[in-house]
């Protein structure tokens, strides 16, 4: 009796193993519903390879035509528009000029590079941790890759994103001239986190202070010009 029911347990697994096979091979023969046929006219970038060896390498589009398609964006003007309204009120209070060397710290994408660029100022400088050719070179916003003394403003947006503020702060003051400027824009905030930031820059005296809106986001400005050295 044992070996009768041995002998069916053995024939049900040939057959659960033939069974398996057949469809293991119709399933790797057959081509899946998402796939376009080759020769086929209609939406032909939906027709996925059937094997790592049946693909069509990716188009390598030049840095220029990418930087063309997104600099045509309408986000990306109106937020360079927003940029060059922020800096406006600065070049009326005489701390912005179009021969000032400026350097913008943790620039993202370049939005305020390219605002001042096109007011007219020359020589405009960004840096951020991953770069964005031409408008944005890479380098620590903790340990910037200039002498002492370069530029005549600096600017950053991202100062609540430092992973050592206190760090970030000094090395705005040691790239920026005796009498030059550090300016910040901030999430919007009262009279105690102004004073709070501006104790970062031990080097700095407080000039200035109100709330703005930037790129649609209230926002607070900090002014502070350089000490001067005795």
């Amino acid at each position: 009796m044992d070996r009768h029911i041995r002998i069916c347990l053995n024939r049900l697994s040939f057959y659960a193993i033939a069974v398996a096979s057949l469809v293991l091979l119709l399933l790797f023969l057959q081509t899946p519903e998402t796939c376009v046929p080759r020769d086929s006219p209609h939406k032909p970038h939906l027709r996925f390879p059937k094997s790592s060896c049946d693909y069509s390498p990716r188009e390598l589009v030049p840095i220029d035509k990418k930087n063309k398609r997104l600099w045509s964006t309408k986000d990306w003007r109106k937020k360079v528009d927003s940029y060059i309204q922020f800096f406006k009120p600065i070049q009326d209070l005489g701390l912005l000029h179009n021969h000032s060397k400026v350097i913008c710290v943790s620039a993202g994408a370049g939005h305020e590079v390219m605002a001042m660029s096109n007011m007219g100022i020359l020589d405009v400088t960004g840096v951020e941790l991953i770069d964005s050719p031409p408008l944005v070179s890479r380098a620590d916003p903790h340990n910037l890759p200039f002498f002492d003394h370069v530029f005549d403003l600096a600017f950053s947006g991202h100062l609540a994103e430092a992973l050592f503020p206190s760090r970030f702060a000094s090395e705005m003051e040691r790239t920026v001239r005796p009498g030059g400027v550090c300016l910040l824009v901030v999430e919007r905030c009262g009279d105690i986190e102004v004073k709070e930031i501006v104790g970062l820059f031990r080097n700095s005296r407080f000039i200035r202070s109100n709330n703005v809106t930037l790129t649609g986001l209230p926002m607070t400005i900090i002014i502070m010009r350089t000490r001067k050295s005795p």
